[in-house]
Formats: C-alpha cells, structure tokens, sequence
C-alpha cells in the first residue's frame, strides 16, 4: 500500500475510550476508496492497537515528527479527528501545535484541505464556553465539526464518513 496511488485520508486519532475502536473508521474509509495514514496523539498510543492498525493500512502509524533519514509520509487529501478529544479541539481551535498531530492539523485548513472533526466529549465539556467558541472558530475557518455521538450511536464513525465522503 506505501507509495500506492490514490487519494490520501489522514485518520488523526486521540486519547479518549472510542479509540480502541478506531479500526471500523479506518476500514469504512478504505471500503469507500481512501488510502489511510493513522495520525495518533501522544496519548492515544495508550488506546490503539498499533500493530494492528499498520497491519490493516500498510503504513505506519505517526505520532511524532520524521527523522530526517525517515522517508516523508505523504500528503493528505482529506483528515478526519476522530475521536476527538475537548483538549485537542481547543488546541486546534487555537492554533496550537505541540503534537505532530495538531501540527498536520494546524496546517491543513490553510493548504486547503478538508478537515472533520467527530469530538467525543460529553454533555458538560460540550457545554462549556471554550468549547464551543472552539467549535465556532474551526467552523469559521472551514472545518466541518460534528456534533458528539450519542452513547447508544451503534456506529459513530459513519457520521464522519458520510460528511467527509469518497475520495474524488
């Protein structure tokens, strides 16, 4: 899969419970046609089956920044957070890049490419202030955040997908 043609999805993950199950976004992603590079925060290593993701996409899973010997990853077509956690849609929302995540994240609405979020944070941080004046400025500068799942959602991951939609 390295080096195959095709559009690139970055599926950027953090640390928060859904992760484990971060595998049926990526596999949804690739069944619409998308190339998938795991992008994983610091914090969502604790939370994924790494070996198992790189297995299924053929790449490896990125959570730092390449060494200069290291070959660049390529270039996203598209990015989808998921899940996203209130900490990394604040700091995204802010422009704050102290993880290789938020920094492919800081970038993109900048270069111009499509960027959802799926936040899974519950009622009482969804309701705070800073919460959402996040949510309003990443809209403002065209990111397309979705409203948290529901705990009864049996697939959350399709919410993402459907907005994102097929590589074209």
């Amino acid at each position: 899969m390295i080096g195959s043609p095709g559009k690139v999805l970055y599926v950027v993950v953090c640390g928060v419970y859904a992760a484990g199950d971060v595998a049926r976004l990526v596999a949804g992603a690739q069944e619409l046609g998308w190339i998938v590079q795991v992008v994983a925060t610091p914090a969502a290593l604790d939370f994924i089956d790494v070996p198992a993701l790189e297995a299924r996409t053929g790449r490896p899973v990125r959570s730092r920044y390449r060494k200069p010997s290291e070959p660049k990853p390529p270039r996203a077509d598209a990015m989808i957070v998921a899940p996203a956690t209130y900490n990394t849609v604040n700091k995204l929302a802010l422009g704050v890049a102290d993880t290789y995540a938020l920094g492919v994240l800081a970038e993109a609405p900048g270069l111009g490419i499509p960027v959802v979020v799926l936040p899974f944070v519950n009622a009482a941080l969804a309701s705070r202030l800073p919460f959402r004046r996040a949510v309003a400025d990443l809209r403002a500068d065209g990111v397309r955040v979705l409203p948290p799942p529901d705990d009864t959602d049996p697939d959350p991951w399709q919410a993402a997908l459907t907005e994102l939609g097929p590589p074209g």
